[in-house]
């Protein structure tokens, strides 16, 4: 930033970095969660345990359970009891998980005075805790699955790829410990995803980038086309009548708060939060592009390198959009095959909230990701033909491959 300092342009830049980063800061201050957030009812009251399948019985359960029904022995592994063998009934059904020898379960041990520690009439179960499958253990396969992820990045990315992790745990930390907590404890949820994405984005992209003019113009680009996000999500997701309740979680959360948790505004932070990676994505590499240009030519205009630019721009969007949207329609698939199977024609169905509410998010970003290539493009042409070709960063600075 210092050989920013130097020219008028830059300081101007500077400037306007500077207070977007005090905005931010002053945000985070006034929106970080203290206190309680509010209780959500466990859904079961009970104590959760590791545990691994020892032996599985088919039958045996008819009466309990229905036909086709399995009796698991478990080893608990954790509580009071860990090292006992208890049993699991598992329902003949069509949602019966395939269970074998050797699984690593997480099962629910519930206490007799609960209400699910009774028989059918109704009558105690003898003083014993009953045990309920509740889910497979994952930790082992997603902390390979994430070893290998470092280890790619590291390796192939080295020093940029090392930073990149960082301004990712970055990201993760604030999302975790400041975006989520405020929400739950009542704050609001534009305001929150707002302030929360612009510190993720001004620590990732000068973690990962530097604090050079690629850096800056990508920053001041990423910051209008989130603002124009945020609004074209408001405006949509009002005049699409978008209720967020279109989720059982959503449904407990929206009760438990006693109605002070806005679901669509939950709807319009998480839209926000989700187009701030593609647009990051956009926006460094459009910026690196322009500066790239600059260093190879020292006489190109800022039309010209606007122009040059915007073609790489072009294609990098077509890729992105494609991107962006498959993963939402890859996020509404089983709502989209649920109506396929019914008599329902696909002007109905794209109506449905569970399908509307992800158009919105789709379109929305798209819209933000389209508009913030030429207007990264336009700041980072306009900044490099007033700053020295030695401040535009180094060779080795270029676009994202796609």
């Amino acid at each position: 930033m210092r050989a920013l300092w130097e020219t008028q342009a830059g300081r101007a830049v500077v400037i306007v970095l500077g207070v977007l980063a005090l905005l931010t800061a002053i945000g985070l201050a006034v929106l970080w969660p203290r206190g309680e957030a509010f209780a959500v009812q466990e859904l079961v009251a009970g104590e959760d345990l590791s545990a691994t399948v020892t032996a599985v019985i088919e039958g045996d359960c008819e009466e309990l359970a229905g036909p086709g029904c399995e009796r698991l022995a478990v080893e608990l592994n954790s509580g009071a009891e860990a090292g006992s063998t208890k049993s699991i009934t598992l329902p003949g059904d069509e949602v019966q998980p395939d269970v074998e020898v050797g699984d690593d379960l997480r099962v629910l041990a519930i206490d007799p005075a609960s209400d699910l520690g009774l028989e059918s009439d109704g009558a105690p179960l003898g003083g014993e805790r009953t045990y309920i499958f509740v889910d497979f253990e994952r930790g082992l396969p997603l902390a390979a699955l994430a070893m290998i992820f470092v280890v790619l990045v590291v390796v192939l990315g080295r020093r940029r790829g090392a930073l990149a992790l960082c301004g990712l745990a970055a990201s993760l930390a604030l999302v975790l410990l400041f975006v989520v907590p405020a929400i739950v404890q009542g704050g609001p949820p534009l305001g929150v995803a707002l302030v929360g994405a612009s510190a993720v984005m001004l620590i990732t992209i000068s973690l990962t980038h530097g604090l050079g003019a690629k850096s800056a113009a990508a920053m001041l680009g990423t910051t209008c086309a989130l603002l124009l996000t945020a609004l074209l999500a408001t405006l949509f997701i009002e005049l699409g009548a978008i209720t967020g309740l279109v989720s059982e979680q959503a449904t407990l959360l929206r009760g438990a708060s006693e109605g002070a948790l806005s679901l669509p505004g939950l709807v319009l932070a998480g839209v926000v939060i989700g187009a701030l990676g593609v647009l990051d994505d956009v926006t460094v590499s459009q910026s690196s592009t322009v500066m790239a240009l600059r260093r190879a030519d020292p006489s190109q205009g800022a039309r010209q390198l606007y122009s040059a630019a915007l073609d790489v721009g072009r294609d990098h969007v077509g890729a992105t959009v494609n991107t962006l949207v498959l993963a939402y329609v890859g996020a509404a698939l089983p709502v989209l095959l649920l109506f396929s199977t019914q008599d329902i024609g696909l002007g109905t169905a794209v109506q449905r909230e569970a399908v509307a509410e992800e158009i919105v998010a789709t379109l929305v970003g798209s819209i933000g990701l389209i508009t913030a290539m030429p207007l990264t493009t336009a700041l980072a042409a306009a900044l490099a033909v007033r700053l020295p070709v030695a401040v535009l960063g180094h060779g080795h600075e270029h676009a994202h491959p796609h």
